[in-house]
């Protein structure tokens, strides 16, 4: 209990939990934005256009900000240590140093389940309150229809944070470490969406973004994803993102020096 109080504090103290949680919680601010400018578009346009006009759902779009934002906090949370040298003093402190690791998954995996709830929920009740009836509907289907779907996409924000923080406890480069979250974020997809099938349809199945879909049994038949996996397996492939690369470093922590 007490190196989870430690590192509780350590979040606390430090400038980049603000600033990281403050970039998540801004996709609110961006959802809103651009839906009321969507809204004014939509309202400007003629009947026919207004008849055959479709919008994506913003909360969807807009998760990679919460995503990429507790990414880097996770990975900051380690790398940080490495950074300024504090991470022989706490290697000295809990010399087992596994129950450190457990202690900064725990707190980062608490921070970020909450911020990814008030990120995507918020976001969804911005986007909706600014769109109305608009756009056939796409935001008038009552909120139960949507929940699954939202809390799907929040799971997926503490497995960014996992992965940042076993990557920066890998690589023990914080620039590294973000490097290769912001390329499952944003090049990866790219990529293997430019790929001939089925490695596209294969890959692409198994990429993030494509899992909060399939976690509910839905198709991403409008995305660059695939939809091979069933909803066991996609929750499978969303533990491994975040099991896989903690439990590396995990092994590797109690091997190296520091």
């Amino acid at each position: 209990m007490s190196v989870l109080t430690s590192e509780y504090l350590k979040m606390r103290s430090v400038r980049s939990t603000y600033l990281t949680v403050g970039l998540a919680l801004s996709t609110i601010l961006l959802g809103l934005a651009l839906a009321v400018t969507v809204a004014g578009t939509y309202d400007a346009a003629s009947p026919g256009r207004q008849a055959i006009a479709r919008i994506a759902y913003l909360e969807e779009v807009f998760v990679i900000v919460p995503q990429l934002a507790m990414g880097v906090l996770g990975v900051l949370a380690m790398t940080s240590e490495y950074t300024t040298g504090l991470i022989r003093t706490s290697f000295a402190i809990v010399p087992r140093r596994w129950p450190l690791l457990a202690a900064k998954a725990a707190t980062v995996t608490v921070l970020s389940l909450v911020i990814g709830a008030v990120a995507v929920f918020g976001t969804y009740a911005a986007v909706r309150s600014a769109i109305g009836d608009r756009f056939a509907g796409a935001y008038a289907s009552a909120f139960g229809d949507r929940l699954p779907l939202l809390i799907a996409l929040t799971l997926t924000v503490p497995v960014f944070a996992l992965l940042g923080l076993g990557l920066g406890a890998l690589l023990r480069s914080p620039a590294a470490a973000i490097a290769v979250v912001a390329g499952l974020v944003y090049v990866l997809p790219i990529i293997i969406g430019n790929l001939p099938e089925p490695w596209s349809e294969t890959l692409g199945s198994l990429m993030i973004g494509a899992l909060p879909r399939q976690l509910i049994g839905d198709s991403n038949a409008s995305s660059v994803y695939g939809s091979l996996l069933s909803p066991l397996g996609a929750a499978a492939v969303m533990i491994g993102y975040a099991a896989v690369p903690l439990i590396a470093a995990t092994v590797l922590v109690r091997r190296r020096d520091v």
